[in-house]
């Protein structure tokens, strides 16, 4: 039974830890908050029932997701922590609850509007601006400081009328105001430029610009509403702290309110509820915090969200509209997305056209047909979303839709095996996989070859100069300038780009061949287990790839299906004939020498991301559960249900000063 519970958890952490990824990381969120809410709150209560099951990766033991490698790395002194979830009236009461039993009183709370923007953190150093992140996974951000100091609310001197602290650092939300993103979308229209699909992405996208002039182009506006570590003042409460803030120059949001126990918790979610739609910015909810910082010390914080705070989501904005059609597009590995075709719809602000519809499980579950009237949201105020059909209104000729099993690109006959929801083109010569292939290969996080874009690639495609990611290698400046609106200049920096982007990784090159479930995270760890050979990894075996951390069944079924293939064989050893080499990292230490370590409990002297860096570094593993592979735990302070598992196993438990004389011996 704990086998399948475990898997059933460990299924649960790729599904949300992926998702995390795309929503913090890559400000692109794919399912709606409610759906990401439901895959936590089942997390969380298998967790609850069988705590021996509680894995480090789990979402519930951390913040968010691992920042890019962009920007360089800033530690935060104080983690930037998630709030909790209050779905509804009785959640939030229960919240409340909690509170006065914690503290034994009546609570005073502030309330705020929770903007629907990108959260950053800013430094001062006796009043001057020195540095600026992204929250990043909470812990670790990206270095932005030269992007926000190109927003004029945030003052580059504090105002020193008043006395200000030595260090101060204060957190805050990076948004764009709907009349300032309408005027942005009307010039970049003007301009025959591509037009931003809504304030966050824009303010997001903003803010990871590698250069400050571009950022500097973009309406951004800063909402301050937290503090970090601050030395030289000292603050009673969070209120105190608000009013503080503008006297030094930093803005904070007008709409903030004080008040005492439940009645205010609904009385203030109702107030901005009823606001909503006249704020001149997006909001998705509302942050109730214990005013009291005495209080909220005494609470403390889960390692995920303080206790002393909550945020009550608001309903997604809905509009009615009409389904003109229904479309299917075929993915790069062959998967067959139905899109729904609506009739233009204004949702909070966003023109909605069109709508994925994901499966015909989805379709089924729904009851969607062409020619209905729907209700649509934007999921997480963000994705568009179609949450029910109003059945009155249906036509009477209308017939229930199935999607063709034949491909819509190729013409061939498609698939579903029996535990996918999925319909799959089998054909890998598919124009649309191939396009997708391609695409994927020469992305940034792969490749990354400049220039190469999609209509670039496209072009490439229509024009037979291009099959497969091997042929990329064989162009030449003749071929590219011969293009329809393609220079001699931008010919010579493409070329310039793909032959530069010949000398790469073998993780690089494993996430962009594209092989089914291996993405970025497992392709480095393919890398760094297989010591950078990558025959070794074409050669491997079944039980030997389960055996590798994070590697199950599944993915171990794909990886030796993808290397069985002649064709992608042939293809790869193209790619290796025309040039391309991978350059292997600095030789780091082999002390640990592959042994498998766990971390556990809080660690007195290393921060446990430094403590993971130091056993990789020096030819460790590090795992986030105990099993009999295990070779040593590695134990800080209040450790839990892992310290017991690793002493049945009689597994070796080491601390801080142990693992030193390991890598000093």
């Amino acid at each position: 039974m704990n086998n399948k519970i475990k898997h059933k958890i460990e299924s649960l952490i790729k599904k949300i830890n992926y998702h995390n990824t795309q929503y913090y990381i890559h400000d692109n969120p794919i399912i709606s908050d409610n759906e990401y809410d439901v895959l936590l709150k089942k997390l969380q209560s298998l967790e609850n029932q069988y705590p021996e099951l509680i894995f480090e990766n789990s979402p519930t033991q951390r913040v968010g997701a691992k920042p890019l490698d962009k920007f360089s790395q800033v530690n935060h002194r104080i983690p930037l922590l998630s709030l909790s979830n209050a779905m509804n009236n009785q959640e939030l009461e229960l919240f409340n609850t909690q509170m006065k039993k914690g503290l034994n009183k009546k609570i005073e709370y502030v309330g705020e509007p929770k903007l629907d923007g990108l959260a950053v953190e800013l430094i001062y150093e006796n009043g001057k601006f020195t540095k600026g992140s992204t929250r990043g996974d909470g812990q670790v951000g990206e270095d932005i400081t030269e992007n926000l100091k190109t927003i004029k609310a945030i003052p580059l001197y504090l105002n020193n009328e008043h006395s200000i602290p030595s260090i101060l650092e204060v957190r805050g939300e990076v948004f764009i105001n709907h009349i300032d993103f309408k005027n942005l979308n009307q010039k970049r229209m003007e301009n025959g430029e591509s037009l931003f699909a809504n304030p966050r992405n824009c303010a997001a996208g903003s803010l990871r610009q590698l250069d400050s002039s571009v950022t500097a182009t973009r309406p951004l506006r800063i909402y301050c509403y937290a503090p970090g570590h601050i030395e030289g003042l000292i603050f009673n409460s969070q209120i105190e702290f608000l009013n503080t803030l503008p006297k030094w120059g930093l803005p904070v949001n007008q709409e903030t309110q004080v008040g005492l126990g439940k009645d205010f918790l609904f009385k203030y979610f109702e107030y901005i509820e009823s606001k909503r739609n006249d704020l001149p910015y997006d909001i998705d909810g509302v942050v109730f915090k214990i005013n009291s910082y005495e209080d909220q010390k005494i609470l403390g914080t889960r390692s995920r969200s303080p206790r002393w705070a909550i945020a009550a989501k608001l309903k997604a904005i809905q509009a009615t509209t009409i389904i003109k059609n229904i479309i299917t597009s075929v993915g790069r590995t062959g998967a067959i997305t139905p899109v729904a075709q609506l009739k233009p719809v204004n949702v909070g602000g966003v023109i909605v056209s069109n709508a994925t519809l994901h499966n015909q499980d989805e379709i089924n579950k729904k009851n969607i047909r062409i020619g209905d009237t729907v209700v649509v949201q934007r999921a997480g105020d963000v994705i568009p979303e179609i949450v029910k059909v109003i059945i009155e209104k249906r036509l009477k000729n209308s017939e229930a839709y199935i999607i063709s099993e034949i491909c819509p690109s190729c013409g061939s006959i498609c698939d579903k095996k029996e535990d996918e929801a999925v319909l799959r083109c089998l054909n890998p010569h598919c124009p649309a996989q191939v396009e997708g292939k391609i695409k994927h290969f020469v992305s940034k996080n792969c490749l990354d070859i400049d220039g190469l874009g999609e209509k670039i690639v496209q072009l490439l495609i229509k024009n037979k100069l291009i099959a497969n990611i091997s042929d990329i290698f064989e162009l030449s400046h003749e071929q590219i300038s011969s293009l329809e609106r393609m220079g001699n200049k931008s010919a010579e920096n493409i070329i310039n780009s793909i032959n530069k982007s010949k000398n790469t990784t073998m993780a690089k090159f494993i996430h962009g061949l594209g092989i089914r479930n291996v993405g970025n995270h497992l392709s480095k760890i393919l890398e760094k287990h297989y010591n950078y050979n990558f025959d070794s990894l074409i050669n491997a075996h079944f039980d030997e790839l389960i055996s590798i951390d994070e590697v199950g069944d599944i993915v171990a079924d794909s990886i030796i299906n993808f290397f069985k293939d002649e064709n992608n064989l042939n293809i790869i050893n193209r790619c290796f004939e025309l040039g391309v080499t991978f350059s292997i990292p600095q030789q780091e230490s082999v002390k640990l020498n592959k042994q498998i370590f766990v971390i556990t409990g809080t660690l007195s002297e290393l921060k446990r991301n430094e403590a993971k860096e130091l056993i990789e570094n020096n030819g460790g593993i590090v795992s986030s559960s105990v099993s009999k592979k295990t070779n040593y735990l590695l134990c800080g302070k209040n450790a839990g249900s892992k310290k017991k598992k690793a002493e049945d196993l009689k597994i070796k438990i080491i601390n801080e000063i142990q693992l030193k004389d390991l890598l000093n011996g």
